[in-house]
């Protein structure tokens, strides 16, 4: 492992950085918001540099050698066979999960998610005037999954929407082939609508895990299928708002599209030259960095299982890790790690209050400060 591409990494304070910004003047540890504190690869500061240079910001068409890339990485990595006409640009998933709202309000009636669940899946219906149901994930071998039989008992009508995250955002759960037949052969048989935010497909830590794209589980599934996706989360790029969407049915692009008419911008120039950078050279990278995540998934999940009061649930993909932290004895267990020293993620935002969520993606050396952090806090407790 090339650990010197993962310690050798800037000093984000003062810099406007949204992560480490939340806590400048105060000695708290910030592992919350999902961006990584590593540098992109060398590739991707390389072509940054170089479009600097040039010094003409300028609109740009799509490069069509974006898109070629884009194909072949999706038929080596994922074995699934996309065209050009399928994709849309988009500057963020996010952005992407309400213009799915907003394309099939007239279609759908309510909106279903799995809890807990990143926080703009729980807000995107809303916007847009949609009843949500939220449906709890099943936990089974400290793993958390679908619940097919409460799937099984939802009142769903026709064109309604499911957004799934896959993999998820916060549980680090990537499905298995099985599963996501299984509920491709639920989609289907109850004419929904599927919106599957895949934005953390190319970080699968477990080396027995595969991701599978949903919409190639099935043709019937495809048609009713809207895939987003991002170089953002693997490459850290999420300053740089370049993200898309993936739908093969024509008329349900149509509506999507429609959808985006005159709000929503495609990914600045930059966006599409570091993407195309990323997608093109930063393989390798890719590689010694899920090495190193997997080291540090390891370390936090042998350090948390240690600790007085605090449950891990070791992500099979993403960098982020969720805790069940329910039975600490104080009223707000986000605000108490923060008093001692460590800004997570709360888990109310999420769906789930008592849980927390940290983000793996710092340095060795960071994590294992806080994990002291944590310890220090619970033994205080016990």
């Amino acid at each position: 492992m090339n650990r010197e591409l993962f310690e050798s990494i800037p000093d984000r304070r003062n810099t406007h950085s949204l992560k480490w910004g939340k806590y400048d003047g105060s000695d708290i540890i910030p592992l919350w918001v999902a961006d990584m504190d590593f540098k992109s690869p060398p590739e991707v500061v390389s072509a940054a540099v170089k479009a600097a240079e040039f010094g003409n910001f300028g609109y740009c068409h799509t490069p069509i050698t974006l898109v070629d890339i884009l194909l072949q990485r999706s038929k080596d990595l994922y074995d699934w066979q996309i065209q050009k006409s399928w994709i849309v640009w988009l500057p963020s998933v996010a952005c992407g999960l309400n213009v799915c709202c907003r394309a099939l309000k007239m279609d759908s009636s309510q909106v279903f998610t799995q809890i807990p669940i990143y926080p703009p899946f729980l807000s995107a219906p809303g916007n847009f005037g949609l009843s949500s149901k939220e449906i709890p994930m099943k936990l089974e071998n400290h793993r958390f999954s679908f619940d097919f039989d409460a799937l099984g008992k939802l009142d769903t009508s026709p064109g309604d929407l499911f957004m799934l995250c896959h993999p998820h955002n916060p549980v680090g759960t990537a499905y298995t082939e099985a599963e996501l037949y299984r509920f491709s052969e639920w989609i289907v048989s109850r004419k929904l609508y599927l919106c599957s935010d895949e934005i953390h497909c190319d970080l699968i830590l477990d080396s027995e895990s595969k991701h599978f794209p949903i919409a190639s589980i099935s043709p019937e599934l495809a048609k009713r299928c809207i895939t987003l996706m991002a170089p953002s989360k693997t490459f850290n790029l999420p300053g740089f708002g370049c993200s898309f969407a993936i739908i093969s049915e024509p008329q349900l692009r149509v509506k999507f599209k429609q959808a985006c008419q005159g709000i929503v911008p495609e990914p600045p120039a930059m966006g599409f030259a570091l993407a195309e950078a990323a997608y093109r050279h930063g393989e390798p990278w890719r590689q010694e960095l899920l090495k190193y995540l997997t080291q540090n998934r390891d370390d936090a999940c042998n350090g948390l299982s240690r600790m007085p009061f605090l449950v891990p649930y070791s992500p099979q993909a993403t960098y982020l890790l969720w805790i069940d932290a329910r039975e600490l004895p104080v009223d707000n267990p986000h605000k108490y790690f923060e008093e001692n020293g460590v800004g997570l993620s709360d888990g109310k935002d999420f769906g789930a209050p008592g849980f927390l969520r940290l983000n793996l993606g710092c340095s060795n050396q960071l994590l294992h400060e806080a994990l002291q952090r944590m310890n220090k806090a619970c033994e205080a407790l016990s």
